[in-house]
C-alpha cells in the first residue's frame, strides 16, 4: 500500500531543532482597509495638520457665520440662523463687493497675470540669455516684493503727484488722479505688476516641455508663429494653464494688502472687494458674526472657481 501524498494545499513542514518536523501558518491575505491604512501611513502628518491648522478654523468660523458675535459691548452670542446671509444678499455694499471682485480677478488674474505672464514666457524662450535673466530678475523682484511694499511702491507711481502723472505731463498728455477716478484698474494693474512673475514661471516651465521636434516640423510645414501657438503650444500646455488660473484666482481673491494701502476699498467704496468688505464689517464695525459670514461666502466663491478648473483639467486632450 503506497502512502498518499501531500496535498498542495497543506502547509509545508518546518523541522523543529527539537522535536519533529511542524507546521508553518499561511499568512493571513490583506484585507482592502487594511491596505488603505498601510498607504495612508506617509501622508496622516500633513492630514492631522490639514485638520489641525485648516479644517479646525474653517468649522469654527462656520459656527461663529450663525450668530450675532461681536467684537465688543456684548456679553453673549446667539445663534441667529441664516440672518447674516440673508443680510449681506439685501445689503448694496456687499453686491457692489462681489462685483468689485469678480472685475479684479477677472481684470488682473485671468487677463493680466494670465496672458501677460504667457507673453513673456513665449519671449524669452527665443531672447538672448542676457535678456531672460535681466528680464527674469526685474518680474520676478516684484514678485517677492512684501505685499504692504509693492502697494506703496504702486501708491507713489499712481498718485496725483507720482511717477505716472510726471511721465504723462513730460509726454504733454492730460493728467488725473488715477486712484480717485479709476481706483479698481489703478489696483488691478498692481495686482498684475506684481503677480505676473508667478504665471510666467509656470509657464516657462511648460514650454520647455514642449518637444522641439514638433513646432520644428510644423514651422518646416509653413506654420506661422500664431498658428504654432494656437494649434500647438497652447493645446500642449493646456493642464498647465489651467493649473496657472486656479491659483493665481484664488490667489487674487484673497488680496487684501495691496488694495487696502493703495486705496483702503475707496473712494466711495469703488474698490472695495470682498476682503477689505468683511475686514470692515468684522473689526471695524466689530460685527465679527456677519463679517465671518462674508469670509464664508468667499470660501464658497473660490471653491467654485476651483470646481470648474478641475473640472477642465480632467478633460484630456
Amino acid at each position: 500500500m503506497t502512502a498518499e501524498a501531500p496535498h498542495a494545499a497543506d502547509p509545508a513542514p518546518v523541522e523543529s531543532p527539537s522535536g519533529p518536523p511542524t507546521s508553518r501558518p499561511a499568512p493571513r491575505p490583506r484585507t482592502p482597509l487594511h491596505r488603505t491604512l498601510v498607504r495612508a501611513l506617509p501622508v496622516s502628518p500633513a492630514l492631522v495638520l490639514l485638520l489641525l491648522f485648516l479644517a479646525g478654523p474653517i468649522a469654527y468660523c462656520a459656527s461663529i457665520a450663525f450668530t450675532d458675535l461681536q467684537l465688543t459691548g456684548q456679553a453673549e452670542e446667539s445663534f441667529v440662523g441664516f440672518d447674516n446671509f440673508r443680510t449681506a444678499f439685501a445689503d448694496e455694499a456687499f453686491r457692489n463687493a462681489v462685483w468689485l471682485t469678480l472685475v479684479f480677478t477677472v481684470i488682473s488674474a485671468l487677463v493680466g497675470q494670465n496672458t501677460l505672464g504667457l507673453a513673456l514666457a513665449a519671449m524669452m524662450q527665443r531672447a538672448s540669455r542676457t535678456v531672460r535673466t535681466l528680464v527674469g530678475g526685474i518680474v520676478i523682484t516684484a514678485w517677492v516684493l512684501p505685499e504692504v511694499v509693492a502697494g506703496f511702491l504702486l501708491y507713489a507711481f499712481f498718485r496725483r503727484e507720482g511717477t505716472l502723472n510726471a511721465l504723462l505731463d513730460w509726454l504733454h498728455l492730460p493728467t488725473q488722479n488715477w486712484l480717485f477716478t479709476l481706483p479698481i484698474l489703478a489696483v488691478s494693474f498692481a495686482n498684475v505688476w506684481r503677480g505676473t512673475a508667478f504665471s510666467m514661471l509656470v509657464y516657462s516651465a511648460a514650454l520647455n516641455e514642449i518637444p522641439k521636434e514638433i513646432t520644428e516640423a510644423a514651422q518646416v510645414d509653413g506654420a506661422g508663429g500664431w498658428r504654432r501657438m494656437w494649434h500647438i503650444t497652447l493645446p500642449m500646455i493646456r493642464r498647465s494653464i489651467g493649473t496657472n488660473l486656479m491659483l493665481i484666482t484664488l490667489q487674487t481673491l484673497s488680496v487684501f494688502g495691496l488694495i487696502w494701502v493703495m486705496t483702503r476699498g475707496g473712494p466711495g467704496g469703488r474698490s472695495q472687494t470682498l476682503p477689505l468688505f468683511m475686514y470692515e464689517e468684522a473689526f471695524q464695525k466689530s460685527m465679527i458674526g456677519y463679517g465671518t459670514a462674508v469670509a464664508l461666502l468667499l470660501l464658497v466663491v473660490g471653491s467654485l472657481f476651483s470646481v470648474v478648473y478641475l473640472r477642465l483639467l480632467r478633460t484630456e486632450v
